[in-house]
């Protein structure tokens, strides 16, 4: 079992179709991009990396990462793929760790190839030289062979409370993962189009594994990233795009929808589908959404972990506004997509009843194989056959998960446990309020209190008082924020994650 069996399968029933795009310009059919694929991987192999062995790939969103992916694959060999925004230092470190052998690399991140040591070859994908590796040369005759158990994809999580860890991930976990979108997620044709906004490392670039599966296109923005007006342009050169985008990103996209005076069918033309997750999505935004642009959003939970798979949020559920617990339900994950089981357990492992909040278990074929050279953390992470995924949460009566913090996140006050979120959820709804992250701090008579940072809207005037009044109206006492920091950003990561890690330090510095 070989991921680039999957593209060799296109490339022979439809060598012509045109699979990747630079903007709204074609620059691979499916042929084409199986060609160069193989003659990456045969000039890989030529290097001598032997199968298994690692290949870094530290790109911006560029047309050429699938190509260099699937030749890496093609050769049997293991990609690791590395955020864009990473320091330069940061990116050694996991080169290192995961012993890799073979870069590729952007000049607009990697200005200086050679400042990644002790690798055998580092090239830039937009070098002559790497023209030639895509363009001329024998390809290699035949994909090599893999175990459904081997690694294809080694991803380092994003490391906000120590040095990251490298994720196993094999071909058969993202095989499943690919799978189940059809089921869970989206139904997909060849006419349909995924557009790579958000970073082509994470959950977005492997989202091109299902739409290489129904042959549909690829489109990487010519910004090499996100831009509202591009990706609305976008759409309506190409078709309705579809798109995997954190709730910061599918946040901006609605704005621009707004400050153009869109209506939901006129968003429908340049969008099908946005697949949103990687972070909360507060219920008053989600809400907004669908006003704005109309049923085109599936949310869906995983982590690293367990990529993309965990529960999904169907389009049907949200746009269930007669259910009698509509807003509840929107204010979930959803329910376990199809190939794994989610339980919410106690400390034990044992399952808990409805409504009770535990840890998040997932069990399934799209389960992590382990954490590379870390058995220590794999056997804390996965017990019993189910990965502890460090998540808080609640299951009701139907199914429907409910996630209510990590557990590090939690908040014992007085003795008390408070999960940020709930905190979160109510001053979203406060007029004026733009985003909002709630973390504990160090108190010598509570254990912790409550402090919320906030960010207005612009023009906006918040103060704590007013905030204060507003919480008191909605949510009980003891929950209320005992402090309130008004910003004009939040710190977040790549993927749109708040990092709480930085405004915990804040706090704990006073």
């Amino acid at each position: 079992m070989n991921l680039a069996n999957l593209l060799q399968r296109k490339a022979l029933e439809h060598p012509q179709r045109p699979a990747i795009f630079s903007g709204t310009q074609p620059v691979a059919t499916h042929e084409q991009w199986a060609q160069r694929s193989a003659r990456v991987g045969a000039r890989l192999r030529a290097a001598g990396l032997l199968p298994g062995e690692r290949v870094l790939i530290f790109m911006r969103n560029h047309p050429r990462y699938l190509e260099l992916l699937f030749g890496a694959w093609w050769a049997g060999l293991v990609v690791v793929p590395v955020n864009a925004k990473l320091h330069l230092k940061e990116v050694q470190w996991i080169a290192e760790n995961s012993a890799a052998r073979w870069a590729f690399v952007t000049s607009d991140i990697a200005p200086d190839p050679a400042a990644l040591t002790g690798l055998d070859g580092v090239m830039d994908a937009d070098s002559a030289e790497c023209d030639a590796w895509i363009e001329e040369g024998e390809a290699l005759p035949a994909i090599e062979e893999r175990a459904p158990t081997d690694t294809a994809w080694l991803f380092y999580t994003s490391g906000t409370t120590g040095r990251p860890k490298g994720v196993m991930i094999t071909h058969r976990n993202l095989l499943t993962m690919g799978l189940t979108y059809f089921n869970d997620v989206d139904a997909v044709d060849s006419g349909d189009a995924i557009a790579y906004a958000a970073p082509m490392s994470h959950g977005a670039g492997l989202y091109a594994i299902p739409h290489l599966m129904a042959g549909a296109r690829h489109v990487v923005p010519a910004s090499g990233g996100f831009d509202a007006a591009e990706l609305f342009a976008l759409g309506r050169a190409l078709g309705p795009l579809s798109l995997f985008a954190a709730p910061t990103i599918v946040k901006r996209i609605v704005d621009e929808a707004e400050a153009a005076g869109l209506t939901p069918e006129q968003c429908g033309q340049s969008f099908k589908t946005i697949v949103y997750g990687g972070a909360p999505m507060y219920a008053a935004d989600i809400q907004r959404a669908l006003r704005t642009m109309g049923p085109r959003f599936v949310q869906i939970y995983g982590q690293g972990e367990s990529p993309m798979v965990g529960t999904a949020l169907s389009r049907a559920h949200l746009a269930d506004a007669a259910h009698p617990r509509h807003a509840e339900r929107i204010a979930s994950v959803g329910v376990a997509q199809t190939p794994v089981c989610i339980r919410v357990a106690g400390p034990g492992g044992e399952p808990l009843p409805p409504g009770e909040v535990g840890e998040v278990l997932i069990q399934g074929d799209s389960v992590m194989a382990g954490y590379w050279r870390n058995s220590d953390a794999t056997a804390a992470a996965i017990r019993s056959g189910w990965l502890w995924t460090g998540d808080m949460g609640a299951l009701d009566a139907d199914g429907f998960l409910t996630l209510k913090d990590r557990s590090k996140d939690l908040i014992i006050s007085g003795g008390s446990n408070i999960y940020p979120r709930e905190v979160e959820e109510v001053l979203l709804t406060a007029a004026g309020v733009a985003e909002v992250a709630v973390v504990g701090a160090p108190d010598p008579e509570w254990g912790e209190i409550v402090v919320a940072f906030v960010v207005p809207q612009p023009g906006a005037a918040l103060s704590s008082k007013t905030l204060d009044a507003f919480c008191l109206d909605h949510i009980a006492r003891f929950k209320r924020p005992k402090r309130y920091e008004i910003v004009d950003a939040l710190p977040k990561n790549n993927y749109g994650k708040v990092l709480k890690t930085v405004l915990r330090e804040r706090v704990a510095g006073g």
